[in-house]
């Protein structure tokens, strides 16, 4: 019997491959409501969290042999050797140079080395200094791991997808999706873009934000300021979720 046959015979709720409409109203409906069921699950939080993690934004374009790739490995080890976890985007670049400070801090791998990616055709593989990695075939699930499982952002020279996750997280911080996560950024191209969005957003005859999205993103100079930074925020943390590992 055909599915047009069972429908016309009153099979309860079918809907016939030939009903091109009810179909895709069908699909849409049951991909809607997958949305609401990750929706949910996402709100589940552990009682008591192991690491303080902090996820580093870079480029992917970066040569090891570059100042600012020093700079950020640097960073990095300083980090881990605080107690943090470094989460990156998982390949080449700031986002190696991340991961091999971590792992020059912790050789025995006693704290975490994360990479996230995502798929993509003309990049690198995971890079060699991830410890633990994890693959996503979209940028929106990708974005969404490096929210939930981050306590602070540091942002450094990067493109446009690093302007992606800058962007993605302060405004999250701006509709209070998260709360009391710093997002630090280092750099002057960082600060002459809080400084645009501030020129332009702020306009009394056209609003476009509050004052006080401007100071969401914490602009630093140097590595140094950033871990101060963070060992504050982490004191806190720690005094709130244990002393961790």
């Amino acid at each position: 019997m055909s599915d047009r046959e069972a429908a016309q015979e009153g099979g309860a709720g079918l809907v016939s491959l030939a009903d091109e409409r009810k179909v895709v109203e069908l699909v849409s409906r049951s991909i809607l409501g997958l949305w609401s069921v990750v929706n949910d699950l996402t709100r589940l939080r552990p009682v008591h969290r192991e690491s303080y993690r902090v996820t580093i934004f870079g480029s992917a374009r970066i040569d090891p042999g570059q100042w600012v790739y020093a700079a950020v490995r640097d960073l990095a080890s300083e980090l881990t050797r605080l107690g943090c976890d470094i989460v990156t985007g998982g390949g080449p670049g700031l986002m190696q140079a991340a991961n091999e400070g971590a792992r020059i801090a912790d050789p025995e791998g006693l704290r975490e080395s994360v990479g996230i990616r995502v798929e993509l055709p003309f990049e690198q593989e995971v890079n060699a200094f991830v410890g633990e990695a994890y693959e996503h075939g979209t940028f929106f699930t990708r974005l969404h791991h490096f929210a939930l499982v981050s306590d602070a952002f540091v942002v450094v020279p990067g493109g446009i997808g690093t302007v992606l996750e800058l962007t993605m997280i302060w405004q999250l911080l701006q509709v209070r999706k998260l709360y009391d996560t710093p997002l630090i950024v280092v750099g002057e191209m960082w600060r002459e873009l809080v400084e645009w969005a501030r020129r332009f957003m702020l306009r009394p005859d056209l609003p476009l934000a509050s004052p006080e999205d401007m100071a969401i993103p914490r602009w630093v100079g140097d590595g140094a300021a950033i871990v101060e930074i963070i060992r504050a925020h982490h004191a806190a943390w720690k005094s709130r979720h244990g002393a961790g590992r």
